[in-house]
């Protein structure tokens, strides 16, 4: 089974209690797509970088054997870049600097060979650029989606548009209870399904995510970690790992969604423990599943 994945490819100077990384590969589509690549092939990347984007980047990318046919390269141009610095408690950062540059004209064209994609990760970019790319794909399996708080307090009617032809609509716990406009994340969830997606995925950082559709509802732990070195991406890499385990399965039934949301913390678990991608460069598939047993004992217990 193909995937697609649509979205931001960045240079992060990104500034943590434990250090400080200049010009480190990011981008949503970065940690989407170098995730799902452990459960599934092929993974078909659409992004834009600038002629600065480093070569190295560009073998990791392709080491990782993501297919970068959908990848522009503007010439004469500069990679987006994204710059935060963490608090202490690496719960609050600090936006120092956004240059969207060559991203500021992003027109994801979608290569012929990828319109026939079985499932679409959809990262959160502009929904109209979003909207964008479904009117290019052919008849997908299931269609993913993220957002941001940007989108929704500057394009929200738009992202309704592009909400509704989602199959699974994957948000942070902040930006589900300023869509729904309530505080309460069981609430919001049922208030988003009524806009449209009938999956809702809504993550809770360090407290797991939270899968929801009009009649079920599933709540999966985040893997135990001691520490965390920076928290950058990993709401992407959660993507990756669910949307990943869903197309190496080619199960979207409700209980194989709930696998695959454990698989999600999964590699977000993996992600914060270094800068960048470097946590997620070489892990051993035996690792992915020893955490995804981890989090099945912690949170399975029987009732008297």
């Amino acid at each position: 089974m193909s995937l697609l994945v649509v979205g931001s490819i960045a240079l992060d100077t990104v500034e943590t209690p434990y250090g400080r990384g200049d010009d480190i590969l990011g981008g949503s589509a970065t940690f989407i797509a170098s995730c799902a690549r452990y459960f599934m092939e092929p993974v078909r990347l659409v992004g834009i970088v600038g002629s600065d984007f480093p070569e190295q980047y560009i073998k990791f990318l392709t080491e990782c054997n993501i297919d970068l046919e959908g990848l522009q390269i503007r010439e004469g141009e500069k990679t987006f870049r994204w710059g935060g610095r963490y608090d202490e408690h690496l719960s609050g950062r600090e936006t120092l600097f956004t240059e969207l540059n060559a991203f500021q004209t992003f027109d994801p064209v979608i290569p012929e060979a990828y319109r026939e994609s079985k499932y679409v990760c959809l990262g959160n970019i502009d929904p109209g650029l979003q909207l964008r790319v479904l009117d290019q794909i052919r008849n997908p399996k299931l269609v993913v989606g993220d957002t941001m708080n940007f989108w929704i307090a500057g394009q929200k009617d738009t992202l309704l548009k592009t909400i509704k032809r989602l199959d699974v609509f994957i948000l942070s716990d902040s930006e589900a209870q300023m869509l729904a406009g309530t505080k309460n994340l069981v609430k919001a969830g049922h208030r988003i399904i009524e806009m449209g997606p009938p999956v809702v995925i809504i993550k809770k950082g360090e407290h797991g995510a939270l899968l929801m559709t009009k009649d079920e509802l599933f709540t999966a732990p985040a893997y135990p970690l001691k520490s965390v070195f920076d928290p950058t991406g990993a709401g992407d890499a959660f993507a990756g790992g669910f949307l990943g385990w869903i197309g190496k399965t080619d199960d979207t039934s409700f209980e194989n969604l709930k696998r695959a949301v454990v698989y999600g913390n999964v590699m977000a678990s993996f992600c914060i423990e270094k800068f960048s991608v470097d946590a997620i460069k070489n892990i051993h598939i035996d690792d992915i599943r020893n955490r995804a047993e981890t989090i099945r004992k912690i949170s399975q217990f029987d009732t008297p």
